[in-house]
């Protein structure tokens, strides 16, 4: 799951995650290949973002988050598609997180290099690839991919556009 190290949390208070589902121009989607830091077997592909800080909103959160874990500042920022609950655990305990998802665009496809931006100790030590994504290569993957029906979500969000309401999606339980 994601990489980043936030402040401690109120013990059963999801900590506020914003996450970009970012297209380039042929419609293929940017996702993070990260670890468990002390085991590199055990890993993931996940969409850029991260926890909110101080009293920005979650859309700026998308942008700021995208901006550190990639370099990627030329995104146009779209709807919000869907919101998850989910608790996993990750770099010896258990995280528990309430994620929204926005859209984004750019207009160019990057060649993204992981910790172009800034990221944190943590982020270092688990994000260790990215690259952009078909829609068939996703549906076809083998891989772990969170969340878990993002080849699925991603078909429909091609097929039919953004949702006129944002998601809900099923909680997830790592």
């Amino acid at each position: 799951m994601p990489a980043e190290a936030p402040p401690e949390a109120v013990p059963g208070a999801p900590r506020k995650v914003a996450r970009v589902v970012l297209l380039d121009p042929d419609d293929r989607i940017l996702l993070l290949h990260g670890h468990e830091p002390d085991d590199p077997a055990d890993d993931w592909w996940f969409t850029p973002g991260g926890g909110l800080e101080g009293d920005e909103t979650r859309e700026q959160a998308a942008l700021r988050e995208l901006a550190e874990e990639t370099g990627i500042t030329d995104v146009e920022l779209g709807p919000l598609l869907w919101r998850r609950m989910c608790s996993f655990p990750f770099a010896g305990r258990r995280w528990y997180q309430d994620e929204w998802y926005y859209l984004a665009r750019t207009a160019r496809t990057f060649e993204v290099t992981p910790g172009a931006g800034d990221l944190t100790e943590l982020e270092r030590r688990s994000v260790v690839g990215a690259r952009w994504w078909t829609c068939r290569e996703l549906t076809r993957a083998h891989e772990t991919v969170y969340p878990t029906r993002l080849a699925e979500l991603f078909r429909r969000l091609l097929d039919e556009g953004p949702p006129v309401r944002p998601v809900t999606l099923d909680t997830e339980i790592v």
